[in-house]
């Protein structure tokens, strides 16, 4: 049985709720359950323990990431999540090192990670239309992809050795949602990628 691990990365406002975010986690665990697989939740607005937290992370074969975007990367309590969390994990559960050695102090920086058998996913949902991505002509983002907008991200996970698995997107949620299509292709994308 394959071990899934899921971070729910919504920080409440007055405008947003949270209950797409909500939708699509129980969405994702429903299917994945019934394809076999074992399912544990991390909430980031909840009170955690960042030992048992890393513990999860260690446990886990997948991590997904349902995160909304705000200012284009995480909510803040995310990343204090990810600098609480991922810090105690340094400590060898995540990582021995930084991958560097006395012998080659400027070589390897990031290659420490020991989840190289697990991976990851990122599960966002953005205000912006999809059309806003990968054209240069567009003013925001010039020509850039959701993974460009997101790479930090990206190498917060492969600090750790885990590999991506690709990324699935909600646009344009708050002027223009489509939701009962975003669940039919979140379906879909469970389905090709689990």
């Amino acid at each position: 049985m394959k071990k899934i691990l899921i971070i729910n990365a919504h920080q409440y406002y007055s405008y947003s709720e949270g209950k797409l975010t909500k939708s699509l986690i129980e969405r994702m665990e429903n299917q994945l359950k019934i394809k076999g697989y074992e399912v544990k939740h991390s909430i980031i607005m909840s009170a955690y323990n960042p030992d048992e937290e890393v513990d999860k992370h260690a446990w886990a074969d997948v991590v997904i990431m349902q995160s909304p975007v705000h200012w284009m990367g995480l909510p803040w309590m995310a990343k204090k999540y990810i600098d609480e969390v991922y810090s105690v994990g340094t400590a060898g559960k995540l990582c021995e090192t930084d991958g560097r050695s006395s012998q080659a102090p400027k070589k390897n920086y990031g290659t420490g990670g020991v989840l190289k058998k697990s991976k990851y996913m990122l599960s966002l949902t953005f205000n912006s239309p999809e059309e806003a991505f990968n054209d240069s002509s567009e003013y925001l983002f010039q020509g850039k992809n959701v993974d460009d907008l997101w790479y930090p991200q990206h190498v917060n996970f492969r600090f750790f050795g885990m590999t991506p698995i690709e990324t699935f997107v909600c646009y344009d949620v708050l002027k223009n949602p489509e939701i009962e299509n975003d669940f039919r292709r979140l379906e879909r994308h469970i389905d090709k990628n689990f």
